[in-house]
């Protein structure tokens, strides 16, 4: 405990002796704590704003019959059996699709004629995930509604509320028409459903067309789950978008390789700027290891005193700058990429020990003074 006791009372007296020196160290440190933590949060952010940015496209896999040439009523669709282990198999954030599509008769009170179209029913399912609890849920289908495309309610001249009547064979539904805007695809011709209204017109209870499923995570992560969800579901063909995964993956790669070297530059360029201040401490600090050593301390002891040294201004220069670092990632975020980055705390930890390990290293010039010879010292020729 009293050498314990000294340890640190010889620590604090060497902050004390050299004070501007080690404040240029520690203002070092710490500039260079801020950038490391912007840059790195700005690219944990990026990654995970380009994942929300493409699922706005809509969906990466799909989930679909392998029996795709059969001409058979219902031989072309899943079984809602598979909807269920897709279902149990979404990580959190992920939601998925289920279609059952028909050609249908659409007529309201406003068109002269019917209108063959397109029926999609659709039922959607999401994982939420909060700090508390991951749950599935099921957004409630009002069988009331149904979403008209903008071509297709132009050609029904359609307003919005008004009923529709949809038959096919001598099933019948009714609903009450929202006009969807124009998207300049298939959807604008199609008329969406809820999924039990579609199956009930087509006469295939429990059963889909097709699965949408939108999961975020990196690249190799959608195709890790694409190759589970394969194997836990045979009976289905499993294939992702590849134009969205490919596309995401080399947005994602130049822009974490831009901001990994940038983070590195930092790095190194804080490192010979430590390192040289250390040689100039070492310099002046000759005398006093040659004391040490006279009246008994061993070599490693003093070394261990430098390297305390370095640590603490590494571990201050850490937290003050990576805290300055997360508040700077917002700023450039919003001023580069036009949203404010969202700061995550993973990178604090990590800022913080890439600052203190910088220290530690950039104090090498320090173990010049293991070789001091106390006589030479006190001879004035060291």
């Amino acid at each position: 405990m009293p050498d314990r006791k000294m340890f640190w009372r010889i620590v604090r007296r060497l902050f004390a002796a050299q004070r501007g020196r080690l404040l240029v160290i520690l203002l070092a440190l710490g500039a260079s704590a801020a950038l490391t933590a912007a840059l790195l949060n700005l690219q944990v952010d990026a990654r995970d704003r380009l994942t929300k940015e493409f699922r706005v496209f809509g969906a990466n896999i799909i989930v679909a019959p392998r029996n795709t040439k059969s001409s058979a009523v219902g031989a072309v669709t899943l079984d809602e059996s598979i909807v269920e282990k897709v279902r149990q198999s979404l990580p959190p954030h992920a939601s998925a699709d289920s279609y059952l599509y028909l050609v249908a008769s659409v007529s309201s009170a406003n068109s002269s004629e019917p209108l063959n179209a397109v029926i999609a029913g659709k039922r959607t399912e999401r994982i939420d995930q909060s700090p508390w609890k991951s749950a599935i849920v099921t957004p409630r289908d009002d069988t009331n509604l149904c979403l008209v495309g903008a071509k297709a309610a132009q050609q029904l001249h359609l307003q919005p509320a008004d009923r529709l009547t949809l038959k096919n064979d001598k099933a019948e539904e009714t609903c009450i028409s929202e006009i969807a805007e124009a998207r300049g695809d298939a959807q604008d011709s199609q008329v969406i459903v809820n999924l039990d209204a579609a199956q009930r017109l087509a006469s295939l209870p429990g059963k889909v067309s097709l699965i949408q499923l939108s999961v975020p995570g990196t690249p190799r992560q959608i195709r890790e789950y694409i190759a589970a969800l394969a194997q836990n579901t045979p009976a289905a063909d499993v294939h992702g978008l590849r134009q969205f995964t490919d596309a995401e993956a080399k947005i994602y790669t130049r822009v974490s390789g831009l901001l990994t070297a940038t983070t590195a530059l930092v790095l190194a360029l804080t490192g010979l700027c430590v390192m040289a201040a250390m040689t100039n401490v070492a310099m002046e600090r000759k005398n006093d290891v040659g004391l040490m050593k006279a009246i008994g301390g061993a070599t490693r002891r003093v070394l261990r005193l430098f390297l305390a040294e370095a640590a603490l201004l590494g571990l201050v220069g850490g937290i003050v700058g990576a805290a300055a670092g997360l508040l700077l990632s917002i700023w450039l975020g919003k001023t580069v990429f036009g949203v404010a980055a969202r700061p995550r705390l993973i990178v604090y930890p990590v800022s913080v020990a890439l600052t203190i390990l910088v220290a530690i290293v950039s104090s090498y010039p320090l173990r010049r003074l293991a070789n001091i010879s106390p006589a030479s010292v006190f001879r004035g020729e060291a």
